[in-house]
């Protein structure tokens, strides 16, 4: 039996792991891992996770640092944080794509070899980990990756508008598949899969002037699990948006023809972001430079996600990220109240089955990347330890966030004579 089928609640934790290495003039390179100082901090780091009582974690691979040239792999620093995993008996859910590919890789995700290249990678890590690691997301937030790099173009390869959106969905959702497929070819049926998206949430004038628009936006929050779900096809409300805007006929009969399936479908939900309030009026650009007004629905929203995704897609239900990014107090009370709706539902049977807060440590805001300042005036104070600067580098500092997380993670003890 596997960890997502024992009837149980899993709680864990993630470590934040954008990594955009590719830089043009006025922008630094993002990579969380270099910014949160993991990669020399990464054996205690691991540690923390255990000593709250995470099962799990859900944690990135920096591609563009295992893969420095096509054919070429350097696997010295991976492999020993999946060792310091197999010590503590921690569960890593691997997040193969958590934004961003190799240097090498001209064009980034438009390289036409972008998808056989992902999958290449994903197949080299699951056979080099195969007798420890079996859990793994093949892409972490596809739509986010395709509005930042083929909509609004912050990052590369910097397209725009609804052409380069569809590109970019096209090549997230094939590299997703050849990934699935050979993944599941190296590992068999040991493989668990854990496809996560962002949830958004629409609300407010949806009926409106925008009310095309909000349909529009309503099923694209869907269009990449749908597409290699096997979903998209005659009769599905994008296939024609799909085709109009550059998507090739034959690629959509190909995910259609060979679906690859989540084992547990991830739901990230923040509730200061994930519900964006629609308004009659001038439609925002979107993203840093001009973002759409947001409603905070607190745990009515998150249920109506979670409720969402297990329906529309009959698995199992994790909570793969939340947090608010707020003072300790208002942390403390975001964790119990969405732990404690994640309880309600599963008492009225639906299966969730993780719940998972990112991060486990502060992170930096992805406007880093665009800015001038010192990191510190990027922190998102976010996780269950705090990130402290000194002279020695970051300490990790552990705050109240991370006792309620490991009281509310603690095993329920069985009643006496429960198992008679």
């Amino acid at each position: 039996m596997t960890w997502y089928q024992d009837g149980r609640l899993h709680f864990g934790v993630g470590v934040e792991d954008t990594f955009v290495p590719q830089t043009r003039e006025g922008e630094r390179a993002l990579d969380e891992y270099a910014l949160t100082e993991h990669y020399a901090n990464w054996h205690g780091d691991l540690g923390l996770a255990t000593e709250v009582g995470a099962e799990f974690m859900r944690w990135g691979v920096p591609w563009y640092r295992i893969n420095p040239a096509p054919g070429q792999w350097d696997w010295t620093w991976l492999d020993g944080a999946m060792a310091r995993f197999a010590e503590l008996g921690l569960r890593p859910i691997v997040d193969l794509l958590h934004y961003g590919t190799p240097e090498w890789l001209e064009g980034e995700f438009a390289h036409p070899d972008y998808p056989q290249r992902v999958a290449e990678y994903a197949v080299a890590v699951a056979e080099r980990y195969a007798t420890t690691v079996t859990d793994y997301t093949p892409v972490n937030e596809p739509m986010i990756h395709a509005r930042f790099c083929g909509e609004l173009g912050y990052w590369p390869p910097y397209l725009t508008g609804e052409e380069g959106l569809t590109r970019m969905i096209a090549a997230l959702a094939d590299g997703f598949a050849r990934s699935q497929h050979g993944i599941a070819e190296v590992l068999g049926d040991r493989a668990t899969f854990v496809h996560v998206d962002a949830t958004t949430r629409l609300v407010g004038d949806v009926d409106g002037e925008h009310a095309a628009k909000v349909r529009l936006l309503q099923d694209q929050v869907y269009v990449v699990e749908d597409l290699v779900t096997g979903r998209v096809t005659e009769g599905h409300p994008l296939v024609e948006h799909l085709l109009r805007h550059g998507m090739a006929e034959d690629l959509l009969d190909r995910l259609a023809s060979a679906p690859v399936l989540p084992d547990v479908m991830g739901v990230n939900y923040y509730p200061k972001h994930s519900t964006t309030m629609v308004q009659d009026g001038p439609w925002p650009r979107g993203g840093f430079v001009d973002p759409a007004p947001t409603r905070d629905d607190g745990v009515l929203g998150l249920e109506e996600v979670i409720l969402a995704h297990a329906a529309r897609y009959g698995a199992p239900v994790a909570v793969t990220e939340t947090c608010v990014t707020a003072s300790v107090a208002e942390r403390v009370a975001w964790l119990e109240d969405s732990v404690a709706l994640v309880h309600r539902l599963r008492a009225d049977g639906v299966p969730v089955v993780g719940y998972t807060w990112w991060p486990l440590f502060d992170m930096y805001e992805w406007t880093y990347r665009h800015a001038d300042t010192p990191r510190e005036t990027s922190l998102l104070t976010m996780g269950l330890w705090d990130l402290v600067e000194s002279d020695q580098g970051l300490l990790r500092r552990r705050n109240r966030v991370a006792d309620a997380f490991q009281r509310l993670a603690a095993p329920v003890p069985v009643p006496s004579g429960a198992d008679r």
